[in-house]
């Protein structure tokens, strides 16, 4: 079996942009994140430098960064949904997130927990072989 790279799991996410059944790993999660923000930053970085002086095209380039933040609000929901069923809890505990300060601080370490070890009722573990 071959193993995923983490922008494997980039695209995986995005070919389950609306998936928020199962299960989705640490690698899978964080390797989503990871080059979401890469991206985005690099299209924020490209626009501010080299349009610094053009007030039109920096508005441009805001208005993409707009647009990839939209487009990425269901895959990022739905891989933050699936990393909370992996270590057992429900998606909605993705709404502690609206507590001030210690909400986005509770999720951050409910999302780097390892996940449980066995099959839950979100699915298999999806770190466990496929042919067991």
């Amino acid at each position: 079996m071959k193993k995923l790279s983490l922008f494997d799991y980039f695209v995986k996410c995005y070919k389950e942009y609306a998936n928020f059944e199962g299960r989705a790993r640490r690698r899978e999660f964080w390797g989503f994140m990871l080059f979401w923000y890469i991206i985005y930053l690099a299209v924020y970085g490209f626009f501010m430098l080299a349009f610094k002086d053009d007030a039109f095209m920096m508005t441009v380039g805001m208005v993409i960064c707009f647009l990839l933040a939209i487009a990425s609000i269901v895959p990022q929901l739905a891989v933050s949904v699936r990393r909370l069923h992996d270590i057992g809890k429900s998606g909605w505990y993705y709404f502690v997130n609206f507590i001030p300060l210690i909400g986005s601080i509770w999720l951050l370490v409910m999302f780097c927990t390892d996940s449980e070890p066995s099959e839950n009722k979100y699915g298999k573990n999806p770190k466990e072989p496929m042919f067991a």
